[in-house]
């Protein structure tokens, strides 16, 4: 391991930015450290001059007013880079024997005199090494003496050495002891940042862990070498260890953070059982039952089995069972089994010693950035009011579900006193809580207003963000969410918030939560307070939304303390806004506020089936617009979902989930990871809010008083990875059908961009439409196309594979356009290429130009022109029809539809098939009609069957095992398959022949067709609810 442990990064990596004040300091220690180097033959910092005398020889070189002193006291004139002024003809200066001086020389040496020279040298370097050792003499006893045992038993002898070498440097300086070190590990790939300070005090750990940079894979070496500045990657090495240590004294804290490579690999066993010898020996004394008399000690246990021990030592990192406790390492072995497998947090906490006064906390992460772990606990212990003194962080693998941060630490009160067991109490519920807190949230109760604590601090926050999903309708920019969180915590209204969320908390209070006519008494004494005393109108507007919030609210999970976000359920008139117009009502809304990320669930049904979409903008202003239209979308999407499913029992229904990713690092794999985290604490929160066990029983203050089943499906940028995860979770959670509760299962589910299953009906309203509406033949005659939606997506991709297995040669696509860019030609585009894209998942950016025809273009966004021509394409090119099957919703709307239409009032396309959900808005779906014609075959009807085979696959799965259904998977799909064409077919058929006869558009047969439907699905569903026991055993074949 090589280091420069003098080291200062470079300004823009935080922590590390330079912490020498002044040029003259950094002479002293770089002249200090050399010196110490010549003394211990160990390389150190370069040398410069330092400034001293030599007092035998009476040599003083000392800088006075401007001039360079010779060994006579005369002065020497210099220039203004601070050298010696030479060739001045007024001025002449003698050595003592008489003789000029020689201007080449150095102001100290003496001319023609070698030995003089040389036993000056000597002089100046005895003194100056003379003085450092005694330096050294002073400091290394004193490390000695006040470093715990535990760093010695922790840290290498190579870094103790640095450590030292840098203290003795600094202090022989006269410096304080403010350092930050490097090294790099070339064998590991080990980059450790080791920050020393003159002091232990309170918040030091939070500060630095704040401060810690991100460190991209490739450039490791680079950091612990190089000045350039760090670039950033798609990967980041993680944080693999903390070892955070105080001198006895309080006069140093030493803090060592060590980054690498992540690794899962399996220690060799022969190595386990060396290693951590002493670790198995302790175990084995306790199975055996020698502790059991004695305190302090664990009881015997199977994870404590010497084969169980040793198959978790080998998830281990070597340095972790080197350096850890026998007993600590059995209780972190404890509480990582509690947490294996989880997304959760496990918190353990005990005397360290016998005054009281010092604390153990150990806490178990699963899953979580390490650092982001450590600055959460660090945030909450400081919260607290509590002094961080030791602290250790180990990652140990967790198999196919990532990792568990473990860290241990040791803390004291800042008063000195005693801990008491209420503090305990609420220090485990807080440390649980942080990994789930959003940003927000943690500073508002840690920061802003720290007596407001986490749980009303979620509360407000939850609210502000609530509040601006309804009322952004009536002013995006007075109600954007920042704006309300502003307003809502000043100081002249905060004392109205807390008595708003204190009604809240009273209303749910798991014991005597208030009544409805005890609600209604104390809001309405809060409303007129508000109306009297609060002058400013939006304040006030505000404050009357949230006493809505609290009166609207039918379920809470804000008593349960594992939840992983804020959870309402919502009675769905609080989320009409003032001056809306009138639209139906939903059956019921869940909202859900938690780390970076809101989230609604619509269903017009009370028992409902559709998709989960995440919606993750890439810049703070798009994050405010989606922000503020969010409930509308879900709103709109889950309304068009009702219309669609009048094929299956299930009502419609969407749930989105807005994730904010605009301060993230920056990756690919940072941005995955908030996705995926997100996808969990929401459904989880659903969980929180309809399964009936025995924590919700005694938790969540029911208002609705009956259980409600939900359905979710798969939509945009959800993964395989999270569905398997949310069928296991609700397994785990107790939802009575948890293979039911999520579609599109990889193994017994039904995949639907797999199986194409939307993009199959979507074709056949395709294929209806030109033949009824265009009189094209496609099987015959050449026709154009274009497409939104990227050949890796679902129905697009799909779509572009069945046009060219249909048609051939006929189908010719001439736009198609993804997030990446678009690509046109009017003669078409090569097919051969697009399947090549298709098939290889690769976006449109992947496009090989050379297939392009004379007219052909390819834009992509990385430049203004690109974006331009990525977002109009399809307005601009001219084709028979046009299928959305990607983009965002109401990409068309009232003020641009004219876009779409030609100068001359023709359409650029006469057909439309909406494979995307709420592509364009209801407006514009007309004006487009009545101004230029265009037939458009609505969303809720084109891409039915995507909801329709989700609903097929979960009846299988009611009625099979997961191995029955994969036994007889493909003979399920190609019937599922074939039973989607033939629906399809059925309605495409009616909806042309009723437009054919009746006056009216497309949209407004496709809307009345759903209606008619599911009306009389609602009439035989209520009915049935009302048939007696007897008639139904009756009826009951009809139904097998």
């Amino acid at each position: 391991m090589s280091s420069s442990f003098a080291k200062q990064a470079q300004a823009g990596r935080g922590l590390f930015s330079p912490i020498v004040r002044t040029t003259q300091q950094k002479k002293k220690v770089a002249s200090s450290a050399a010196a110490i180097s010549r003394v211990t033959n160990v390389r150190a910092c370069s040398s410069s001059v330092l400034q001293s005398s030599v007092s035998s020889n009476k040599l003083t070189p000392l800088l006075r007013n401007g001039s360079r002193s010779n060994m006579l006291g005369s002065t020497l004139p210099l220039g203004r880079n601070g050298s010696v002024m030479r060739n001045v003809p007024s001025l002449c200066y003698y050595s003592s024997l008489g003789e000029p001086i020689d201007s080449s020389k150095k102001a100290w040496q003496v001319e023609d005199n070698e030995e003089i020279q040389r036993v000056t040298e000597k002089a100046m370097i005895h003194e100056l090494t003379q003085k450092q050792i005694q330096t050294i003499e002073s400091t290394v006893p004193w490390f000695l003496d006040q470093m715990p045992a535990s760093y010695f038993r922790q840290v290498p002898w190579e870094t103790r050495m640095s450590h030292i070498k840098a203290i003795s440097a600094v202090r022989d300086a006269d410096m304080d002891l403010d350092l930050n070190l490097t090294s790099y590990n070339a064998e590991t790939g080990e980059v450790t940042l080791t920050c020393i300070r003159p002091d232990v005090k309170p918040g030091r750990l939070l500060s630095m862990a704040k401060d810690l940079p991100w460190i991209p894979a490739r450039a490791a070496a680079d950091f612990a070498s190089s000045d350039d500045e760090l670039v950033s990657d798609d990967e980041f090495l993680a944080l693999k260890r903390v070892l955070v240590f105080s001198a006895d004294d309080g006069t140093m804290g030493l803090n060592l953070f060590t980054f690498g490579p992540s690794n899962n690999e399996v220690t060799p066993l022969a190595r386990t059982e060396k290693t951590g010898d002493l670790i198995l020996q302790y175990a084995e004394a306790l199975q055996k039952g020698e502790f059991l008399d004695e305190d302090g000690h664990l009881k015997p246990c199977d994870l404590f089995e010497r084969q169980a021990l040793i198959e978790y030592m080998n998830r281990c990192e070597e340095k972790y069972l080197q350096g850890a406790d026998p007993r600590r390492f059995l209780v972190q072995r404890k509480m990582f089994d509690v947490v294996s497998g989880t997304e959760g947090m496990d918190v353990y906490i005990e005397q360290a010693d016998t005054s009281g006064k010092y604390l153990w906390v150990d806490i178990a992460v699963a899953n979580s950035l390490p650092q982001v772990a450590l600055v959460n606990s660090c945030r909450a212990l400081f919260h607290e009011k509590l002094n961080i003194h030791r602290t250790h962080l180990d990652i140990v693998s967790d198999g196919r579900n990532g990792s568990v941060a473990l860290l241990r630490m040791v803390v004291s009160p800042f008063d000195s006193k005693n801990p008491t067991p209420e503090l305990l109490e609420r220090l485990t519920r807080q440390l649980k809580r942080m990994k789930w807190l959003d940003p927000v949230t943690i500073d508002l109760a840690m920061d802003k207003h720290p007596g407001l604590g986490i749980r009303q601090s979620e509360t407000i926050t939850g609210f502000c963000s609530l509040a601006h999903a309804i009322m952004a309708k009536q002013n995006a920019v007075v109600y954007s969410k920042s704006n309300i969180l502003e307003l809502m915590t000043r100081k002249a209204y905060l004392n109205y918030v807390v008595e708003v969320t204190n009604l809240f908390l009273q209303r749910f209070h798991p014991v005597n939560p208030l009544s409805d006519e005890q609600l209604q008494e104390k809001t309405d004494v809060l409303r007129q307070k508000v109306e009297s005393d609060v002058e400013d109108a939006t304040a006030s507007e505000i404050l009357f939304k949230f006493i809505d919030i609290v009166r609207y609210t039918l379920r809470t999970n804000i008593y349960l303390h594992d939840r992983y976000s804020l959870g309402l359920r919502l009675d769905p008139q609080v989320m009409v806004a003032e001056g809306e117009a009138p639209r139906e009502l939903p059956y019921g809304v869940i909202f859900a506020h938690g780390r970076r990320f809101n989230a609604f669930q619509v269903r017009f049904r009370d028992i409902a089936r559709g998709g989960l979409r995440l919606v993750t903008p890439q810049s703070p202003e798009q994050m405010a617009l989606e922000s503020a239209r969010q409930y509308d979308e879900c709103y709109g999407l889950a309304s068009a979902q009702q219309l669609k499913n009048k094929d299956i029992p299930e009502g419609g229904s969407k749930a989105v989930c807005l994730i904010d990713l605009t301060n993230t690092t920056g990756t690919d794999i940072s941005k995955n990871f908030v996705m995926r985290k997100s996808v969990k604490a929401f459904t989880d929160t659903i969980f929180d809010l309809i399964v009936d066990t025995p924590e919700t029983r005694e938790k969540v203050v029911d208002y609705i008083g009956r259980k409600e089943v939900i359905y979710l499906g798969p939509d945009e940028q959800v993964i395989p990875e999270d569905i398997n995860w949310i069928v296991d979770r609700a397994a785990k959670r107790g939802y009575d059908t948890p293979a039911a509760f999520m579609s599109s299962k990889p193994r017994a589910g039904i995949n639907h961009k797999e199986y194409g299953v939307t993009s199959e009906g979507v074709h056949v309203f395709l294929d209806v439409a030109l033949r009824r509406a265009l009189d094209i033949d496609p099987n015959t005659q050449p026709f154009t196309i274009k497409i939104t939606g990227g050949p890796s997506g679902d129905v697009a991709g799909n779509e572009i594979k069945i046009l060219i297995r249909e048609y051939g040669k006929n189908a010719k696509i001439v736009g198609l356009a993804d997030h990446s860019g678009s690509v046109e030609d009017p003669d078409g585009l090569d097919h051969d290429e697009l399947l090549r894209l298709v098939h290889d998942d690769l976006s449109i950016e992947a496009f090989d130009d050379s297939k392009l025809g004379p007219s052909g273009n390819m834009y992509r966004v990385d430049n203004e022109e690109g974006i331009k021509m990525r977002n109009t394409m399809h307005s601009r090119v001219q084709a028979d029809a046009f299928l959305p099957a990607g983009g965002r919703p109401n990409t068309i709307d009232i003020h641009n539809y004219k876009h779409f239409l030609n100068a001359d009032g023709t359409p650029s396309s006469p057909l439309i098939v909406e494979a995307a959900n709420i592509f364009i808005t209801a407006e514009a779906r007309e004006a487009l009609y009545n101004e230029g014609g265009v037939l458009i075959v609505k969303d809720s009807s084109a891409n039915k069957c995507g909801v329709i085979c989700s609903s097929y696959e979960i009846c299988a799965a009611m009625l099979l095992s997961e191995d029955e259904f994969f036994e007889n998977k493909q003979v399920i799909v190609s019937e599922v398959l074939e039973k989607l064409r033939t629906l399809a077919k059925m309605e495409a058929e009616l909806l042309f022949r009723e437009y054919e006869s009746y006056p009216g558009s497309l949209i407004e047969f496709s809307e009345i067709i759903s209606n008619t439907i599911n009306v009389t699905k609602d009439a035989l569903i209520k009915a049935l609810e009302e048939v007696s026991e007897e008639d139904r055993e009756f009826m009951m074949p009809l139904f097998r």
